[in-house]
């Protein structure tokens, strides 16, 4: 998996695993995830960007590997508890065989670009997503490296 570097302002970018996410959802999605403006760094702006786009890794459980700062805010977790947790944690039990099903839909079509769920903040906050994209990632030589979700539509539930 790729390795994340970290920046001076605590924050985490890493250009080659969101160029992964990019490439990746171009070529299944054919058509650009971001419209990039010239001005600050390509990874800069996706980390900073108003949708909430989020990665896990290939492993049997898998564990985010990125999460945006509209991600991590959403999620209520700094970088360093986000990266490395089980992407199961995102969703309460009740609703991880859902989830489950999701990811094995994603497996086996590439992607899904209308997928809504509820996810869980740390604090126990629940919101909803809607017409979430989540797609399988890849290298340019087809290598798996997990799965990758964005969204810009949600609503906290009471």
């Amino acid at each position: 998996m790729t390795n994340l570097k970290p920046v001076s302002d605590g924050s985490q970018y890493n250009e080659a695993h969101v160029a992964l996410l990019l490439d990746s959802y171009q070529t299944l999605i054919k058509r650009p995830l971001f419209e990039a403006v010239s001005g600050l760094p390509l990874v800069q702006q996706v980390f900073e960007a108003e949708f909430a786009l989020v990665s896990h890794n290939a492993d049997a459980d898998p564990l985010f590997n990125y999460g945006n700062r509209t991600a991590l805010d959403l999620f209520e977790l700094p970088w360093n508890e986000f990266v490395g947790m089980p992407s199961r944690f995102s969703a309460e039990p009740v609703n991880r065989a859902e989830r489950e099903r999701l990811l094995a839909e994603v497996c086996s079509k590439g992607f899904i670009d209308n997928y809504s769920g509820i996810r869980i903040a740390k604090s126990g906050k629940r919101f909803m997503i809607r017409q979430a994209v989540v797609w399988n990632v890849y290298d340019d030589r087809r290598n798996y490296y997990g799965q990758a979700a964005c969204f810009k539509d949600w609503t906290l539930l009471p």
